[in-house]
């Protein structure tokens, strides 16, 4: 298994719609095992696959259900949400918007139809912080972010501030890449 780069806005691929999974073989168990890894490295809760650059239709989640307890790993391929009911409000977060917060209107309950690793079928009802979950790498995998659920006016604010966020991460990089090459003896050539 291998931990892979995180997609970040605004690379293109994160606006791509991924393609239905049809080859249940070691290729895709690979990705499935890879992407379990970054997302727990990561220590994000959902991870699509275009968030790793691949286009395949797939997403992994492992969501804090109370203070005790998780999902579990769950392993979702070709989903279809075939219902939603209610509505919740709720503060997302995305590894591909990194230190980017803002509410969310989504169902508060969702029926989910999938396949597994195998290529089964499940099906699942999901509410709460689950279905929120869902919905989210759903999304991702619609090449929709969650920045797109706001209001035009929310969404250039929280792009801006994440775009001014990166540049002062970008310049704290280079200020201490110039200090540890102040820092460094000078090679001797000999």
């Amino acid at each position: 298994m291998a931990v892979l780069p995180v997609v970040t806005y605004p690379d293109p691929v994160l606006r791509q719609r991924c393609k239905e999974v049809i080859a249940f073989d070691a290729s895709l168990h690979k990705l499935l095992d890879d992407m379990g890894e970054t997302m727990a490295a990561a220590e994000g809760i959902g991870l699509a696959a275009n968030q790793v650059g691949d286009l395949r239709r797939l997403f992994l989640m492992n969501v804090p259900v109370d203070e005790n307890t998780t999902t579990g790993l769950l392993e979702v391929i070709n989903p279809r949400v075939v219902a939603k009911r209610g509505e919740v409000r709720f503060e997302e977060g995305c590894l591909s918007f990194p230190s980017v917060y803002e509410f969310v209107v989504r169902a508060n309950e969702i029926e989910l139809h999938y396949q597994d690793r195998s290529g089964a079928a499940q099906k699942l009802i999901c509410r709460g912080i689950v279905a929120i979950c869902v919905q989210h790498e759903f999304d991702h995998l619609e090449g929709i972010t969650f920045l797109d659920r706001l209001s035009p006016l929310k969404r250039q604010l929280a792009l801006r501030d994440y775009d001014r966020k990166n540049r002062e991460a970008l310049d704290d990089k280079a200020f201490r890449a110039k200090a540890r090459a102040r820092r460094s003896p000078p090679q001797q050539i000999s």
